[in-house]
């Protein structure tokens, strides 16, 4: 009985954080789908995990990001808005937004990057 007063406590915490939009936990990210959006928009075009590209590597992304508590939404803007972005070379250009409309697919994706 104990374990499920336990298992039910976690997951009501769990169900309040998403409730208040807080980024999924490394273990809710669905690493499948957001590979699959990466692809699907060509995201390794410009990024990589680990090296640099064009544009920073989703590591350097993440390692710049991570705990900033309104990162969230501007990586959702960012992804959605198709703003000039400077590239490694110091041209610049338009970042691609992000072919979907599916904003908890855009938030897995994020919590992907700042899983890195």
């Amino acid at each position: 009985m104990r374990s499920s007063v336990t298992t039910g406590l976690a997951l009501a915490c769990l169900m309040a954080l998403a409730a208040a939009g807080a980024p999924a936990l490394a273990a809710d990210v669905d690493a499948d789908a957001a590979q699959a959006l990466i692809k699907k928009n060509d995201c390794g075009k410009c990024h990589s995990l680990d090296r640099e590209k064009k544009a920073p590597s989703w590591k350097k992304i993440a390692s710049k990001n991570k705990g900033k508590p309104d990162i969230e939404e501007k990586f959702i803007k960012h992804l959605t808005t198709s703003p000039k972005v400077k590239l490694d070379d110091g041209t610049e250009e338009e970042h691609k937004a992000i072919n979907t409309k599916d904003v908890a697919a855009i938030k897995n994706l994020i919590a992907w990057v700042l899983s890195r």
